[in-house]
């Protein structure tokens, strides 16, 4: 089983943030990080789970709506009276590029599946090119028209097809991908893996989880991963890697 930083280390620090990275790149034997961007009013790509700034910051109101400057005035409480920002996508690649050099997966969440982000596709495919990292680049979306973009501009893009059940992250990827699916994997949510195992087989399925964010408690137990990989789960996206790793 493959296990992957959701949002980074985000049980134990703030999610999306270059702590909960920071915290990641630490951790032997980590397949990859997730994180989520979305665009500031002026284009700037930033790295923020919500459509809108409340529950993670002490701002209110929708990302799209503040310039970058504005975004960088607000805080993100870590605890023992420490803030961070809102970190940019540059900011955080150049945290984990030298992780990434070393094989480090790197998934983006492109989060416009509720809001339309005018070239976010062909922005992040620029800025990922001009790293040299599309091999270590996984990007994935609720919304396929998305992916479709993605591919389009480069058909040898790694892709993850969102959705709650398995089945429909399936038949997205053929409706939209077809004998060209290929580097495409589902996302689906962990209790959503209506399919069979041998219906998956050979198929990359990553599974998302929920809740237990930081400032969350952690609950103290662990998953039997073995139970999920029976389910042809081969990836989980998880909120304490750290419990797993060392």
């Amino acid at each position: 089983m493959k296990i992957w930083a959701h949002r980074g280390c985000s049980q134990n620090n703030p999610e999306n943030t270059l702590t909960a990275f920071s915290k990641a790149i630490e951790l032997h034997g980590l397949a990859g990080i997730e994180l989520d961007i979305q665009m500031s009013k002026d284009g700037e790509m930033v790295v923020i789970h919500d459509e809108r700034v409340d529950r993670t910051t002490d701002g209110i109101g929708y990302v799209k709506d503040f310039t970058y400057a504005q975004l960088n005035k607000l805080w993100i409480e870590t605890g023992n009276g420490q803030k961070e920002k809102i970190p940019t996508i540059k900011e955080v690649l150049d945290l984990i590029q030298d992780r990434m050099n070393a094989g480090l997966l790197l998934n983006i969440e492109l989060k416009n599946s509720m809001i339309f982000y005018n070239g976010m596709e062909e922005k992040i495919l620029d800025l990922i090119s001009q790293r040299g990292l599309q091999d270590q680049t996984v990007y994935s979306s609720f919304y396929t028209k998305s992916l479709e973009r993605i591919r389009e501009e480069d058909s040898r893009s790694s892709v993850g097809i969102l959705d709650t059940k398995v089945s429909d992250c399936f038949y997205k990827e053929k409706g939209c991908f077809g004998k060209n699916a290929v580097r495409t994997a589902l996302h689906p949510f962990w209790r959503g893996m209506d399919f069979n195992r041998e219906r998956l087989c050979g198929q990359t399925v990553r599974a998302w989880f929920t809740g237990h964010l930081y400032p969350e408690k952690p609950t103290g137990t662990r998953l039997d991963l073995s139970r999920l990989e029976q389910q042809g789960i081969t990836d989980v996206f998880l909120n304490e890697p750290e419990a797993y790793l060392f």
